[in-house]
């Protein structure tokens, strides 16, 4: 089997806050970082089934993952890097057997949610894709199932498995790394026990039928809606092509191919997030 792995930081067990997902500035979280790592791909290698597996550091600028990982796996590559096509899925083709998300969170707007947001916490008031309410897992599990690959794991906090409740349709295993309680604080769930949950949850998540496991599709064509925090932001994404205003601080992308929406929606990220790193 080819696993493909893509790792964010908020929903990482013992994280609550930002100064928390900065591991180049946080000892401690670079280390609660590769604890994680190491746990997932311990119960991936367990078996003799893997033979491959592809890690997006997709948290932030993606430079987060100590490199040494690859020295203790040696089947194991890292995507590296910021300003990547497919950001937080790059290298993913159909070519792999399934997906797993670790560290991922709430949308934007989820009550109690850790650190809550999609994709930008600075730049992006709300998303739908179809019209339906979009976070980061649904985005990049639909990008792994216009490539026809399925999700086998999630490893976040609960307000993240509660949204999703009813929305995935398909068998898929989730490990609850915290039971939060306000968008900064949670209730940490013991440490030894959550590595332990994950290492097996990893190894079952190898044993369940492909074709049983959770797919995400939208119909084209593909409509996504972004609701922006300034109006600043919008009068700069309107000026990307294809893309039209619905409102001061509402815009609209339409395209009949998800690959292209998917990177349509980072380009609507930078373009706005350029425009508040330069006070305009």
């Amino acid at each position: 089997m080819k696993i493909y792995v893509s790792v964010d930081m908020e929903g990482l067990a013992g994280i609550s806050t930002w100064s928390e997902v900065t591991p180049k500035q946080n000892r401690e979280s670079s280390e609660l970082l590769y604890e994680h790592l190491r746990s997932l791909l311990e119960g991936l290698f367990e078996t003799d089934k893997v033979e491959y597996v592809m890690i997006s550091d997709s948290h932030g600028t993606g430079d987060n993952i100590p490199y040494r990982i690859t020295q203790e796996f040696e089947k194991v590559e890292i995507v590296h890097g910021p300003l990547r096509q497919d950001f937080m899925m790059t290298g993913l083709d159909n070519t792999f057997d399934r997906v797993i998300f670790l560290g991922y969170h709430a949308g934007v707007g989820t009550k109690y949610g850790i650190m809550d947001h999609t994709y930008s916490s600075s730049v992006v008031h709300n998303m739908w894709i179809n019209g339906v309410r979009m976070n980061e897992t649904l985005i990049n599990a639909a990008f792994a199932g216009y490539h026809d690959v399925p999700l086998a794991l999630i490893v976040g906090d609960n307000a993240l498995r509660e949204e999703l409740e009813g929305t995935l349709v398909g068998e898929y295993l989730y490990v609850i790394t915290k039971q939060a309680v306000g968008r900064f604080s949670a209730i940490m769930r013991p440490k030894a026990t959550v590595m332990r949950e994950i290492r097996e949850a990893a190894k079952c998540a190898l044993s369940i039928k492909r074709e049983e496991l959770a797919v995400v599709r939208f119909k084209p064509p593909i409509e996504l809606k972004v609701e922006l925090k300034d109006t600043s932001f919008a009068d700069a994404a309107e000026l990307m092509p294809g893309v039209n205003r619905i409102d001061a601080r509402t815009i609209l992308f339409r395209h009949e191919d998800y690959g292209v929406v998917f990177n349509a929606l980072m380009a609507i990220v930078y373009i706005a997030a350029a425009v508040k790193n330069i006070g305009v």
